[in-house]
């Protein structure tokens, strides 16, 4: 790894991974969304290199996350789902960087499940944002409804186990028919959201520990639930101008497993959005979350560059999962179609091209791997990723490559993808499979699995999987 990172014209000093969570992949401006309004992370697109084949190595927070800082597979790291905690012996990013003499520090979410920091120096969370906040956390709990260890209250949600949800009487109804509000205008101020709060103590970081090497997470909450935007960002997006995807209405149910037969029929969450009025107002709201997101994001962007930290600083943008947006009529995450298992990435590496586009396919298990590569430490553990550093210097060349997604896992209905060059094969443990060439189908509408005539290519890819990781009997 050493030997690569002198190869640069210099070492990166300093590292800052920016998050977001439920950032449907291609809703960027310069992904060519025409609704997204993302003016920072397009002009930092513009200096970075962008994978547009990134994806998640579980289409939800915690293994997902888990799998970003450690470098392994959910079956590996053992982080199952947002309710396990990751286990101690796993090393992170954080004890990488700070083993090597940098100063580590997390603001923001990160989903730990429990009271361990992994290895982070530095850590600024949702129960200290509550701290900041005093009594006005109670709109918080109004917005989320009910209790929420994905979005705070508590954080480590076994703070609640022996005693209740303490705002269970104390709530003001706003009349949604499931856990999940449509969406609405928050009522808290702007400058106090929590995205407001991480970017500010992310730059409050950078002023007074920026003289020394550092790797810095600033993770954001937004795009996801509540979807509940300032006015200022609401008012750019009306539910009128917003159209349903292609794929609304038009899914052939007996063609797709069943529990996407189901969860295509009745919305959990929030049954309102079987409504396409109501769609569209999901639809306004959820890009609302991402420019205010972005508008964020820029501000600690900002703050690089005139604390003149950007030229000896390497930056990333990623996000934990996707958004499905009533693609096929299905919203949040949990499968694996593009639009949920796909991840926007963007990367900027001092003295390495920039505004280029890979098209590479990487995981984000491969990050720790990128990140040890590029600045020439050791891997925080044997990491079952590996360093795509070189699409960085020839983002052009797109080399072979394989991606692997896996999703509850110890359950009945655990599930695995693969997905190599044009084709993705979707492995499901009890109901019928999903092959999908996603040159000819971008839509992922046209399921191959069960046609005599790719038989051979359902087998081989379900070969591969079971190459990977073996699903128990």
């Amino acid at each position: 790894a050493a030997s690569l990172a002198t190869a640069f014209q210099a070492r990166p000093r300093n590292v800052v991974l920016i998050m977001s969570d439920q950032h449907k992949p291609d809703a960027l401006g310069v992904a060519g969304d025409r609704v997204a309004r993302t003016p920072n992370l397009d002009a930092f697109a513009r200096t970075a290199t962008r994978f547009s084949n990134c994806y998640c190595s579980n289409p939800v927070c915690t293994p997902s996350r888990a799998s970003l800082l450690t470098g392994l597979y959910t079956h590996n790291h053992g982080a199952f789902n947002n309710a396990t905690s990751w286990p101690f012996e796993h090393k992170t990013l954080a004890h990488m960087f700070s083993g090597a003499g940098y100063m580590s520090a997390l603001v923001g979410k990160m989903h730990f499940v429990d009271a361990q920091t992994h290895g982070f120096d530095y850590h600024v969370d949702f129960n200290d944002w509550y701290q900041f906040l005093g009594p006005k956390t109670k709109l918080y709990a109004d917005a989320l409804g009910h209790p929420n260890s994905g979005s705070g209250l508590p954080e480590v949600d076994d703070f609640w186990r022996d005693f209740g949800d303490p705002w269970r009487d104390a709530r003001e109804k706003d009349g949604r028919k499931g856990a999940v509000a449509i969406g609405a205008v928050s009522k808290i101020p702007e400058e106090e959201q929590f995205d407001a709060f991480v970017a500010r103590e992310s730059i409050r970081f950078l002023k007074q520990h920026g003289q020394k090497p550092f790797f810095l997470v600033t993770s954001f909450l937004k795009p996801h639930d509540p979807f509940m935007p300032s006015q200022r960002f609401a008012d750019m997006f009306r539910p009128e101008d917003m159209k349903l995807p292609a794929t609304w209405g038009k899914v052939d149910l007996s063609t797709v497993p069943q529990e996407i037969r189901r969860t295509i029929e009745h919305d959990g969450p929030t049954p309102e959005l079987d409504d396409p009025e109501q769609a569209r107002r999901r639809i306004a709201f959820y890009y609302a979350n991402i420019a205010q997101m972005d508008d964020n994001a820029g501000k600690v962007l900002r703050a690089l560059q005139e604390l003149n930290l950007e030229n000896d600083t390497l930056v990333l943008y990623t996000s934990d999962h996707g958004e499905m947006l009533g693609e096929h009529k299905l919203w949040n995450k949990f499968v694996f179609y593009e639009s949920s298992v796909r991840v926007p990435l963007l990367m900027r590496v001092p003295g390495l091209p920039a505004g280029a586009e890979s098209r590479t396919l990487v995981s984000n298990v491969d990050i720790a791997a990128t990140l040890a590569d590029l600045t020439g430490l050791h891997e925080p553990n044997k990491t079952d990723g590996a360093s795509f550093a070189a699409d960085l210097r020839t983002p052009s060349k797109t080399r072979d490559t394989t991606v692997f997604s896996e999703y509850n896992l110890g359950k009945r209905a655990a599930k695995y993808m693969v997905r190599r060059s044009d084709w993705k094969y979707n492995f499901y443990t009890h109901d019928i499979a999903e092959l999908f060439n996603l040159r000819d189908d971008p839509d992922e509408m046209h399921n191959l699995a069960a046609l005599p005539q790719f038989k051979a290519k359902a087998d081989e890819l379900k070969a591969q999987i079971f190459a990977w990781y073996r699903p128990p009997e």
